[in-house]
């Protein structure tokens, strides 16, 4: 194969139609492990894609949207060598974050950034800036800002720039609007647990987990 092509196919930002997640499973694309085995298998790369946005869309705040995180950050907040430590940087959230809660998921407190803008139009460049710092291992974004696809392929960018894990918690009344988003789910109340709809997912296929955290 032409050298130049090979180098194209082995880059990350290249969607690859039908691609199987399988071939995806690489050192070039290695996920970040959900904590979820039952979700992971449907997720290009064993799991969550890194460097790159995940939006998470739901119908109200409470879904279970933060336990579906907390696994993969706990393990970003405790990096083996204290030398790569970053920041989990929350970016406007709508409730206060509960101390003991994040200690029982196993978050290091003093890695936990919460910033909270002046404005509602501040926290899309908030997340922004702290993606592409490089002091960011994961940032979540809540803002209703965050309305088009100029500000998901902003994100994406900034995700890439600075190696970092961009998540945004968006409204279902946008699921009808394009995103850049290299992961995009959908949380919805089932009938034993929480069901998860991979909407879109780069090198992947759209699929339905039920009960994502059940055996």
């Amino acid at each position: 194969m032409n050298d130049a092509l090979e180098k194209l196919l082995q880059n990350p930002r290249l969607w690859r139609g039908q691609a199987a997640a399988g071939s995806l499973n690489k050192p070039g694309w290695q996920g970040l492990a959900s904590g979820y085995p039952k979700l992971d298998q449907h997720l290009p790369g064993g799991g969550w894609p890194q460097h790159a946005l995940t939006e998470i869309l739901l119908e109200y705040y409470g879904t279970g949207e933060l336990a579906l995180l907390m696994p993969a950050l706990a393990r970003l907040s405790q990096p083996e060598d204290d030398a790569q430590a970053r920041w989990i940087a929350w970016i406007a959230p709508p409730f206060e974050p509960y101390p003991p809660a994040l200690l029982q998921w196993g978050v290091n407190l003093s890695r936990v950034l919460i910033v909270r803008p002046r404005k509602p139009a501040e926290a899309l460049w908030a997340a922004e800036q702290a993606l592409s710092s490089g002091n960011c291992a994961a940032v979540l974004l809540w803002s209703d800002a965050f309305n088009d696809t100029t500000a998901s392929r902003r994100l994406q960018l900034a995700a890439e720039k600075g190696q970092s894990w961009a998540i945004a918690f968006r409204s279902l009344s946008v699921l009808s609007q394009p995103s850049a988003a290299a992961l995009r789910v959908q949380l919805k109340p089932g009938e034993k647990g929480t069901d998860l709809g991979i909407l879109k997912s780069r090198g992947g296929r759209p699929a339905v987990v039920q009960d994502y955290a059940g055996l």
